[in-house]
């Protein structure tokens, strides 16, 4: 059982973390206190848009302070391009199609010609029930999308005991009059969610019981309108499309007004790395850092300028990756990562081990000891000791899918399907045409098809995603 995998193995690795490296006898144990956590999910942010990841403009001094006293991760995928699927992977360790979440939950006809629900099937197992079942707290605090914008299915349908919702549907009426008070609703909600959060926080410190939260915030997201105030960070910014590259360097030139879109983009997300650096604050103030778990990552790539309300969300930074939101290539699926436990998750290391979102929910019960419902339907596996610092090749292939509209370069659409394993990435659509193969290691950009160069490997990799795409459901039938 999942439950009990929690092995001396682990402990080990924990104990040589906390005494930075050294060996400890067997006998040595950890205290075995379960910790709290925190795990925090932007909206469209790419893989390189953060300040310690390289970007040239942007300035995330509180992200690059949690990357520093924890693990950044280069190679952590999500397991969808869009928001909705991604964040039903995340919370239930499956793939979507395994919930018949191929796509955003909608409005009803949407979901309807999409072969969808309206929102995450009531009986599903997510993370939030894990926890409670390990005697958790649970909380729910940002955006939601687990449901369509005009039928409501809160986060306490699904484990949590807590919850405020910025909009859709279960929108809370706090945020109904907080979004009305201001046009520049998406960078304030980010402060306005970390102040509900450190509100739960502090009436949970003393309760005696752990606590388990999620922090989901709407930037970098369209519509973005920064106030005065936070564009005023940026107001000398000139940005050079020639300090990106690959991809990203030719989507800059292309940019309408790459410049002053640039300026509000980063302002945005200064203005949600301070209020995250809030948060960061008043967990060392009050003690709690040392035994909270916070995991930071994205729903997906970056947004593309080509969308109607993303002219300023559209510049964000895939890093070399081809492809944006949409795209199974890199840079839809692979985004930004940090662990931070401190004593346990190594401080300042740069990790290329692969993980992904199906993993958070068997890792999480492997360190809290918790029980999952059913371990033989979780896609993912439990990569505790990657988090410790292991850089081990992980034991299960990961797949895509993503059946509809990519926007804007015709190169950033790929095949239908995608399979990572090992080094090596396959794309090919259902009927086995289109064969791509790439070795991610050394071609993360994409731009070299090896599938002709290695027809074995190419056709041992189709063999294995068409059968998969073989178990997965089509489409939710009414």
């Amino acid at each position: 059982m999942i439950a009990n995998r929690y092995s001396m193995f682990h402990l080990v690795v924990l104990s040589a973390a906390l005494c930075g490296g050294c060996a400890l006898k067997p006998s040595e144990t950890v205290k075995n206190t379960k910790p709290n956590v925190i795990f925090i999910l932007t909206d469209d942010q790419g893989w390189g848009d953060l300040s310690i990841a390289g970007h040239p403009c942007m300035r995330t001094p509180n992200l690059d302070r949690l990357a520093q006293e924890g693990t950044r991760f280069t190679q952590f995928y999500v397991n969808a391009t869009v928001c909705a699927p991604s964040r039903v992977s995340l919370m239930t360790g499956r793939y979507p199609a395994w919930n018949n979440v191929h796509h955003i939950y909608l409005r009803q006809d949407f979901n309807i010609r999409h072969g969808m629900p309206d929102y995450l099937d009531h009986d599903a197992f997510t993370v939030a029930d894990l926890m409670k079942k390990a005697g958790y707290t649970t909380a729910h605090i940002g955006k939601w999308h687990l449901e369509s914008r005009d039928i409501a299915s809160p986060p306490s349908n699904y484990g949590f005991d807590e919850w405020l919702v910025t909009h859709d549907a279960s929108q809370s009426p706090i945020y109904k009059e907080r979004f009305a008070s201001t046009e520049h609703r998406v960078t304030r909600a980010s402060h306005w969610i970390v102040d509900d959060v450190i509100d739960f926080i502090d009436r949970q410190k003393d309760s005696g019981k752990p606590f388990y939260l999620n922090l989901w915030t709407l930037v970098p997201h369209g519509l973005l309108l920064p106030t005065p105030e936070e564009l005023a960070e940026y107001k000398d910014l000139q940005a050079d499309p020639d300090d990106f590259e690959s991809w990203m360097k030719d989507y800059a030139h292309a940019a309408e007004n790459f410049t002053a879109q640039m300026k509000v983009f980063c302002a945005a997300m200064t203005s949600t790395d301070q209020a995250f650096g809030r948060l960061f604050d008043y967990l060392d103030k009050t003690g709690l850092a040392e035994n909270t778990i916070i995991v930071f990552t994205s729903d997906n790539g970056p947004e593309d300028y080509h969308v109607g309300d993303a002219k300023n969300a559209g510049v964000g930074s895939p890093g070399v990756a081809r492809g944006r939101k949409r795209s199974i290539y890199e840079g839809g699926i692979r985004v930004p990562c940090i662990v931070r436990w401190p004593g346990r998750v190594p401080a300042g290391k740069v990790s290329d081990a692969v993980w992904s979102g199906v993993d958070l929910m068997p890792t999480l019960a492997a360190i809290t000891g918790a029980d999952v419902a059913d371990p033989s339907i979780l896609d993912g596996e439990d990569v505790t000791d990657i988090w410790m610092g292991s850089n081990r090749k992980r034991s299960k292939d990961l797949f895509w899918e993503w059946k509809y509209e990519v926007k804007g370069n015709p190169d950033y659409k790929p095949p239908q399907l995608a399979v990572r394993s090992g080094d090596w990435k396959f794309l090919c659509d259902p009927d086995g045409s289109n064969r791509e193969l790439y070795n991610i290691a050394d071609d993360p950009s994409e731009k070299h098809n090896r599938a002709v160069d290695f027809p074995e490997r190419a056709s041992e990799l189709k063999a294995r995603l068409l059968a998969w795409k073989k178990i997965i459901p089509e489409r939710f039938e009414r």
